[in-house]
């Protein structure tokens, strides 16, 4: 990674706690759905991936048409009442500051609808540091490799990204896997809502690891030498 030109990161567990907003529009959903109520164990499953194979999974139903009906009564309460209830992690600003002051371009690759990924990373100041901000589409039919490849889209000298020349950062296996189908190395989080410990098998072999937002921006940097 000494030639890093880009840092794509993860939004939910990596940048911001969103554990408020997104539990409190699923309980809602769920409510209103009529569906049998969820331990909040479970419920903190929903915070990531995409609403739908949230869904999905806890409840198994199959039929697209159902889960996007689904989807969309909890995105109309997460949006109008939820959006904003989110902290960010301590330290993340000052690791987002020196990665940018390092002449490293910073890029958000979430599940989150991308409209709604980039109003919360607005509303928290987010947005100085990061070249690009892309997310899911209405229909969940991109996947977090496809979401990392429109990062690698980013313009470095005049040409779109080689995948050496970049990193993705997140919190949960999905990320590792998408940073994998796309071809960029990966570090992991562990402070955010998936990974708990630096043995964890989809931590093997990646560029890194960090617990802290400080520690990651240490890490980044570190690599650059």
């Amino acid at each position: 990674m000494a030639g890093c030109r880009l840092v794509i990161f993860d939004l939910d567990g990596t940048l911001l706690d969103t554990t408020e907003g997104v539990l409190n529009a699923a309980r809602y959903t769920i409510d209103v759905c009529g569906f049998a109520p969820l331990s909040e164990e479970r419920l903190k499953t929903f915070i990531g991936p995409p609403i739908q194979e949230s869904f999905r999974s806890a409840y198994g139903i199959e039929d697209t048409g159902r889960l996007q009906e689904i989807a969309g009564i909890f995105r109309d309460r997460y949006k109008e009442r939820e959006l904003y209830k989110a902290v960010p992690y301590p330290d993340i600003f000052d690791t987002c500051r020196r990665i940018k002051d390092a002449g490293i371009m910073l890029a958000v690759a979430t599940y989150k609808r991308e409209d709604y990924a980039v109003d919360i990373m607005r509303h928290f100041g987010f947005d100085r540091y990061m070249t690009a901000i892309y997310g899911a589409d209405h229909e969940n039919r991109l996947k977090k490799a496809d979401i990392i490849q429109k990062c690698l889209q980013l313009p470095d000298r005049g040409q779109p990204l080689n995948v050496r020349a970049a990193v993705m950062v997140g919190d949960t296996v999905n990320d590792s896997l998408g940073a994998k189908q796309a071809g960029v190395d990966f570090i992991g989080v562990l402070y955010g809502f998936g990974f708990r410990d630096r043995s964890e098998e989809a931590l093997q072999g990646c560029a890194g690891c960090a617990a802290t937002a400080k520690e990651l921006g240490d890490l980044i940097l570190g690599l650059q030498r």
